[in-house]
C-alpha cells in the first residue's frame, strides 16, 4: 500500500474494487461515444428532427458538465473521503442518463446532459485517486493507466450498442444508466470509507495555487488542456481529415481504429516507463514524440501499411500523454489534495476537449484541415512539452 500524508486514510482495495474503478472509467468512454452515435439519428428529419446546431449545443453542455464535475468532485473527495462523493457522482450520472431519452426539447436535453456530466466528470478523479494511493510502491502510473484502458473499452461498447440499436437510440441511455445503478449498488455495499484524519491545517481548492504548487498546477492544467485538444480532435475528425487528404473513406475509418489500438498499448507502455524512469522524463518524451508523429502525418503516404504503422505509434504516444498528467498530479500534491489535483487537471483539460474538435471543424469547413490540423496538433503537443519542462521534478518520482 502506498505511503500517505495527512488527510484521508487509505482503504485496502482488493482486486475486485480495482475492477469497479476500472468500470467507472468505462462509463466515460461509453457515454461520450453514445451521444456521438445517436446524434445522426436525432438529426434525421424522419426520426429525431433536431437540427445539427441544437445537438452541437447538447454535446457542448455535456462536456462542460463533465469538466465542472471533475473540478469540484475531486475537492469533495479530499474533504469528505472517497466513498460519499463517488456514490453521489455515480447516482447523478445514472439517474440523469436514464431520463435523457424522455426529454422533449433540445434545451431540456442539454440541461439533463449537463447534470449527467457533473456526475460523470466527478467519477474519474475519485476513482483514479483511489487507485494511485493504494498502488504498490513504484506502480502508481500503472495503477492510474490501467483503468484508463476502460475508456476505450467503453467507446467500443457504445459503438457496438449504437449500431445494434439503430433508430431505437434511447436503448443506449437506458443501458448506460441501468448499469450505472448496478455499479452504485456494488459500491454501496463493498466500498469502505477512507477516514478523515487530523492534519495541521484544513486544505482548500485554492491551495493548489500556493507558491510551492503554483508552477506545477499551471503546467499540469495547460498540458492536460493540450492533451485533450489532441485526443478529442483526432477522435472526432480523423476520418474526415484523412478523407480530405484523398484516402478512401473505408480506410480512414480503419485508421481511427488503428489509432485507438495504439492508445491502449500506449497506456500500458507509458505506465511501466513512468514507474521505472520517472514521471517528468516520460511525460516530456511522450509529448515530444506526439509532436513528431503528428507532424509526420502531414506527409502523404503511398503505402497503407506504413501509414497505419505511423498511426498506431502516434496513438501510443498521443492518448497516454494526457493520462500521464493525472499520474503527475499524484506525485505533486500531498495525499489530501490528490483528488483535487486530478480533478482540476481533468476539469480544466475538458475545455481542450471542446476547443480541439471545434477548431478542427472550422478547418475542415475551410478546407485547410489537411495538413493544417496536424500542424495544429503538433504545436499543441510542443506547448505541453514546454510547460512540463518548467514543472519542478517531484521528489517522489
Amino acid at each position: 500500500m502506498a505511503t500517505t500524508s495527512a488527510g484521508t486514510t487509505p482503504v485496502k482495495l482488493g482486486g475486485w474494487i480495482a475492477a469497479l474503478c476500472f468500470f467507472i472509467v468505462v462509463f466515460e468512454g461509453y457515454d461520450i461515444v453514445a451521444l456521438g452515435a445517436t446524434i445522426p439519428v436525432l438529426t434525421d428529419p424522419n426520426v429525431g428532427g433536431f437540427s445539427v446546431d441544437e445537438m452541437n449545443w447538447v454535446n457542448t453542455f455535456s462536456l462542460i458538465g463533465v469538466g465542472v464535475g471533475a473540478a469540484f468532485m475531486g475537492r469533495l473527495a479530499d474533504r469528505f473521503g472517497r466513498r460519499r462523493p463517488l456514490l453521489l457522482a455515480v447516482l447523478v450520472f445514472s439517474i440523469f442518463t436514464l431520463i435523457f431519452p424522455i426529454m422533449p426539447s433540445a434545451t431540456l436535453m442539454g440541461l439533463v446532459r449537463f447534470i449527467a456530466g457533473l456526475g460523470l466528470g466527478g467519477c474519474m478523479p475519485v476513482a483514479l485517486a483511489l487507485m494511485q494511493e493504494n498502488a504498490p510502491v513504484g506502480r502508481r502510473a500503472l495503477a492510474n493507466n490501467l483503468p484508463m484502458v476502460g475508456y476505450h473499452l467503453g467507446a467500443v461498447l457504445a459503438s457496438l450498442a449504437g449500431k445494434a440499436a439503430g433508430v431505437h437510440w434511447s436503448i443506449l441511455y437506458y443501458l448506460g444508466g441501468g448499469l450505472g445503478l448496478v455499479l452504485l449498488a456494488l459500491l454501496w455495499f463493498k466500498l469502505p470509507e477512507s477516514d478523515i484524519t487530523p492534519s495541521g491545517e484544513r486544505t482548500s481548492i485554492m491551495d493548489v495555487l500556493k507558491p510551492k504548487y503554483l508552477r506545477s498546477s499551471i503546467g499540469l492544467w495547460i498540458a492536460a488542456f493540450m492533451g485533450l485538444v489532441l485526443v478529442y480532435g483526432l477522435n472526432a475528425w480523423l476520418p474526415k481529415i484523412m478523407g480530405a487528404a484523398g484516402y478512401p473513406v473505408a480506410d480512414s475509418l480503419t485508421m481511427l481504429f488503428v489509432l485507438n489500438l495504439g492508445a491502449i498499448a500506449g497506456l500500458i507502455i507509458s505506465a511501466y516507463a513512468a514507474d521505472a524512469k520517472g514521471i517528468k522524463l516520460v511525460s516530456l518524451l511522450w509529448f515530444a514524440a506526439s509532436a513528431v508523429f503528428l507532424v509526420l502525418l502531414a506527409v502523404p503516404f503511398g503505402s497503407q501499411v506504413l501509414l497505419n504503422t505511423v498511426l498506431f505509434v502516434t496513438g501510443v504516444f498521443v492518448f497516454s500523454s494526457q493520462c500521464l498528467m493525472y499520474v503527475y498530479a499524484g506525485h505533486v500534491y500531498p495525499r489530501d489534495m490528490v483528488a483535487t489535483g486530478i480533478g482540476l487537471a481533468s476539469g480544466i483539460g475538458r475545455f481542450g476537449a471542446i476547443i480541439g474538435p471545434y477548431v478542427t471543424g472550422l478547418m475542415v469547413a475551410a478546407g485547410t484541415a489537411y495538413p493544417g490540423a496536424f500542424f495544429l496538433y503538433g504545436g499543441a503537443a510542443l506547448i505541453a512539452v514546454l510547460v512540463i519542462a518548467q514543472i519542478p521534478k517531484p521528489k517522489s518520482a
